[in-house]
C-alpha cells in the first residue's frame, strides 16, 4: 500500500496477449518484484487463442507452431515466475500523476490506474512503471465506404476467424473478402477448407497488404483470385447479403465506370486494415504518432510519458508475433530498470531524431539517446509502396553509415536495421539520424 490507501506495484502490464506475457517475463527476469497483468478477455494468450493456423515461432523457437501453442510456451513459463494477473478486467483510465499525499518512486511519478471486473468492482491501483500492451483492432466496417444497406452477413476477418476456430461456426457459404491484409488472406484459406467458395479477394491498392507467403499458401495454392485494384462499390440485400458489386478502381482510387462485376454470396469479410488500442494512451497524455496511431517511443520503448513504456501492436502494427516478443521482452527490461532508478525520457538526456524519407514511412523508435543505447538498437519500419531492386540507407547526419540492399519491399512485410550504439556514441555532433531508400 502506498500513502492513498493504494495497492502498488512495481509494474503493471494492460494487456495479456504475447505483448504483455512477453514483456511480464523478461521484466520478472530483470528483476522486478511486484507485477501484474491485467487482462479483459477470459484467458492469457490474445488473438493467439483463435489463430489455429501455423506458421508462428519460427525465429523465437526454431519450429513451426500454431498461435496457441506459441501462447502456451509463454504462459507456462508466466506461471512458473508466480507473475500475477487479473482476467476479466477492464482498465479505464491510466493517470500518470501521484495521488495526493503520495510521495512518488524512485523516479518521482507514480502512475494510477483505474479498472473494473465483476469480482471485484471497481479498483484503483498505483504502479511505478506501466507497459501498454494493448494490441490493435479491427478497423469497423464504417470503414467501408460503400452506399447502401448493411445487411446481415457483413463480419470482419478476425471475427469470422473467432466464429470458426472458438464457436465453431460458419458465417457463410460463399464469400468475398475486401482487403488483402494478413488475417483476410488466412481466413480465404480457412473458409475454403471449411467448405465455403471464395470467390474473390478485392484490394484497392495496387499491391497486397498481407506478407507475400500468405499470398501464395492461402490464395495461390487454393486458386483464389486476388483483385488488385478493386474495390467493392455496391451490396446488394437487405436482409442478408445477396451478391457484391466489385469495381476496378484508377490511381486515385476512384472506381472506373464500366467495370462493374457482380459476385453472387452470402457472406463479405473486411480485413481492411488494424488500428492500434490506445484510447488509454491519450487518456494518459501519451504522444501519438500520426502515421502508426501509436505511441512515440525511444530506444527503451518508452513514451513521452516517463515510466509509461509500449509494445507490440499497440505500438505499431507487425507482421510477426515473434517480433512481437522480442520488442515485448525489450520494454520488460527497460520498465524493470527504469523501477530500479535508472534514468528516463523525461531527463535531460539529449535525444536523437529518426527521420525518415524517400518511401520509409515511420521508424519505431522514434528518437535515440545515444548515451542510454545498448549496444545494438533495432529501428523497425515500413515503406508506402512497392520498391524492386533497391536499398535501405541509413545516415547520420549527412554520412551515411548502412546500405542494405533489397531485391524487393512492400508495405505488408516489416523491415529492420539494426544500428550500433557505440558508433552513434562516437559520431562527433549527431543531430539526426534518416532511414530511407534509395535505387540501387
Amino acid at each position: 500500500m502506498n500513502k492513498a490507501g493504494l495497492s502498488y506495484y512495481d509494474i503493471v502490464i494492460i494487456g495479456g496477449g504475447p505483448a504483455g506475457l512477453a514483456a511480464a517475463i523478461s521484466a520478472k527476469e530483470s528483476g522486478a518484484d511486484s507485477i501484474l497483468v491485467l487482462e479483459r478477455d477470459r484467458e492469457l494468450g490474445g488473438i493467439l487463442n483463435q489463430c489455429i493456423h501455423n506458421g508462428f515461432g519460427l525465429h523465437t523457437f526454431k519450429e513451426e507452431l500454431t498461435g496457441p501453442e506459441y501462447a502456451a510456451r509463454f504462459i507456462s513459463r508466466f506461471h512458473e515466475l508466480g507473475i500475477d494477473c487479473r482476467l476479466n478486467t477492464m482498465v479505464l483510465d491510466l493517470k500518470a500523476e501521484a495521488p495526493s499525499g503520495d510521495e512518488g518512486s524512485s523516479n518521482g511519478c507514480i502512475k494510477t490506474i483505474t479498472y473494473s471486473s465483476r469480482s471485484e468492482g471497481l479498483v484503483q491501483i498505483t504502479a511505478g512503471a506501466v507497459i501498454l500492451a494493448m494490441g490493435c483492432r479491427e478497423r469497423p466496417r464504417g470503414a467501408l465506404n460503400t452506399p447502401g444497406y448493411r445487411p446481415a452477413g457483413i463480419y470482419t476477418a478476425g471475427t469470422a476467424q473467432r466464429l470458426v476456430n472458438i464457436e465453431g461456426c460458419m458465417p457463410g457459404r460463399r464469400v468475398v473478402i475486401l482487403g488483402s491484409g494478413d488475417i483476410g488472406l488466412i481466413m480465404a484459406r480457412r473458409m475454403t477448407l471449411e467448405g465455403a467458395k471464395v470467390l474473390a479477394v478485392a484490394e484497392v491498392m495496387p499491391y497486397s497488404g498481407g506478407l507475400k507467403r500468405n499470398i501464395v499458401q492461402c490464395l495461390d495454392d487454393y486458386g483464389i483470385p486476388l483483385l488488385l485494384s478493386h474495390t467493392v462499390t455496391e451490396i446488394k440485400g437487405k436482409e442478408r447479403v445477396e451478391a457484391v458489386v466489385i469495381s476496378e478502381v484508377d490511381e486515385n482510387r476512384r472506381p472506373v465506370p464500366g467495370t462493374e462485376k457482380e459476385y453472387e454470396c452470402d457472406t463479405l469479410l473486411l480485413s481492411v486494415g488494424l488500428l492500434p488500442e490506445n484510447e488509454l494512451s491519450r487518456g494518459a497524455g501519451v504522444g501519438i504518432s500520426p502515421v502508426t496511431s501509436g505511441p512515440v517511443v525511444s530506444e527503451s520503448l518508452e513514451t513521452s510519458v516517463p515510466g509509461v513504456f509500449a509494445c507490440g501492436n499497440v505500438l505499431h502494427v507487425h507482421d510477426l508475433v515473434d517480433y512481437v516478443s522480442e520488442e515485448a521482452a525489450a520494454a520488460g527490461k527497460r520498465a524493470a530498470e527504469y523501477i530500479k532508478g535508472g534514468a528516463s525520457a523525461g531527463s535531460d538526456t539529449p535525444c536523437v531524431p529518426v527521420k525518415t524519407g524517400n518511401g520509409v514511412r515511420y521508424t519505431v523508435p522514434s528518437y535515440i539517446h545515444p548515451d542510454k543505447a545498448g549496444e545494438r538498437i533495432t529501428l523497425r519500419f515500413r515503406v508506402g509502396d512497392v520498391y524492386r531492386d533497391c536499398a535501405i540507407c541509413v545516415y547520420l547526419n549527412d554520412s551515411r553509415i548502412a546500405r542494405k540492399k533489397a531485391r524487393i519491399l512492400a508495405p505488408g512485410e516489416m523491415q529492420e536495421v539494426i544500428l550500433s550504439g557505440d558508433e552513434l556514441r562516437s559520431f562527433p555532433d549527431l543531430t539526426e539520424i534518416k532511414v530511407c531508400i534509395e535505387a540501387n
